[in-house]
C-alpha cells in the first residue's frame, strides 16, 4: 500500500537535492582558495626557476673568466694592455682620449 503524502514527499525530495547542492557548493567553495594559492605558488616557482637559470649562466660565465685569468697568459696580457696600458718593449702605444664635448658648468 502506498500512501500519498502530497506536497510533503516533493518537499522532502527538494530539501534533499538542495542539501546535496549546498554540500557540493561548500566543498567547491573550500577548495577555490587552495586552487588560487596553488596557482600563485606555481607562478612563483616559475619565476624562481627563471632566476636560478640566469644566476647559473652568470656563475658559468664568471667561472670561465676566472679560469681564463688563471690559466691563459694571453688573457692576462690582453687585460694588462687594455687596462694598465702596458706594452712590450719596442711596441708603440697610441691612446685615444674621448674629447669632452660639454664641459661641466662652472661656478
Amino acid at each position: 500500500m502506498q500512501v500519498d503524502l502530497g506536497i510533503w514527499n516533493k518537499l522532502t525530495w527538494f530539501a534533499t537535492v538542495l542539501g546535496i547542492i549546498a554540500g557540493v557548493g561548500l566543498v567547491i567553495g573550500s577548495y577555490v582558495p587552495l586552487l588560487k594559492q596553488n596557482e600563485r605558488m606555481r607562478a612563483q616557482i616559475d619565476a624562481l626557476d627563471s632566476l636560478i637559470q640566469n644566476e647559473e649562466q652568470t656563475a658559468k660565465r664568471l667561472k670561465d673568466a676566472i679560469d681564463a685569468y688563471q690559466h691563459d697568459p694571453r688573457t692576462v696580457e690582453r687585460l694588462a694592455r687594455e687596462r694598465l696600458y702596458y706594452a712590450r718593449p719596442g711596441d708603440v702605444v697610441i691612446r685615444y682620449i674621448q674629447p669632452v664635448t660639454n664641459p661641466p658648468p662652472g661656478p
